[in-house]
């Protein structure tokens, strides 16, 4: 079969690369084309877009890149009818891969969501648009689907798939000492640092976490960086606050 796939998103390339992995173990001859990141590329070719060049996030910086989101859009799908998949899976990132379903859908091609958004959380009203666009919803939670089959959307549980990485992650396999040691951690309880994996969010967030560092000095402040940001991105900040740690493309998704 033939699959194309949207990951806009570091986590999500991370997921995707998963589900292809699956997807060539049952179907050794699956071809691919995609939107996504370095994951997905590590496990078959067929890249249109890196999902580094997707994201946008705030109110004000949508408005002003308004124009390159509709030509992300219709890069996304031209691919789709040059590639001619025999379904389109749309992985989390609903801003953008809601436009993308719904002009799937109006093209007659099934429309897969992996990671259903959290519309119990936020945006509800996506719930619409879900049961409009989408022919099977995968979901992560399990509470999810009695939340869905209330909205009179069937969706689909099979795990979790941040736990199955936790499950082979070296700190599970109790490689503690081995990991602390290459990333330079020392014996103080650790807090993790999510600033996120766009640019916009991490520049925004970053400072007022490594405040934390100095306000809480028994804690060692670890920031989780994405892999897809380079680490220049993080260096301003850990040349500020040099009791951060950071641990940089080895963390799960």
């Amino acid at each position: 079969m033939r699959y194309f796939l949207v990951a806009g998103e570091t986590s999500g390339d991370m997921h995707a690369a998963s589900l292809m992995k699956g997807l060539l173990a049952v179907d050794p001859e699956a071809e691919f084309s995609y939107f996504g990141g370095d994951a997905m590329a590590a496990v078959a070719p067929g890249m249109v877009m890196h999902c580094r060049d997707l994201a946008i996030m705030g109110f004000w910086e949508v408005l002003m890149g308004l124009r390159k989101i509709l030509r992300n859009l219709k890069t996304c799908l031209r691919a789709i009818e040059d590639f001619q998949p025999d379904v389109v899976i749309l992985v989390d990132f609903p801003g953008f891969n809601f436009r993308v379903a719904k002009a799937c859908k109006e093209r007659g091609l099934p429309v897969y969501y992996y990671i259903a958004p959290k519309v119990w959380a936020w945006k509800e009203r996506r719930v619409e648009r879900i049961r409009a666009y989408v022919d099977r919803l995968f979901i992560i939670f399990p509470f999810e689907v009695e939340y869905f089959r209330g909205k009179g959307i069937e969706a689909i549980y099979e795990g979790n798939p941040l736990l199955d990485e936790l499950n082979i992650s070296p700190l599970a396999a109790g490689e503690s000492e081995e990991f602390f040691a290459l990333h330079a951690l020392d014996d103080r309880p650790k807090v993790a640092l999510l600033p996120g994996s766009r640019v916009q969010e991490i520049r925004a967030t970053l400072q007022r976490m490594g405040d934390l560092s100095v306000d809480y000095p028994d804690y060692q402040f670890v920031i989780a960086a994405a892999p897809s940001i380079s680490v220049d991105e993080y260096a301003q900040v850990l040349d500020e606050f040099p009791d951060l740690a950071i641990v940089h493309g080895d963390t799960p998704g």
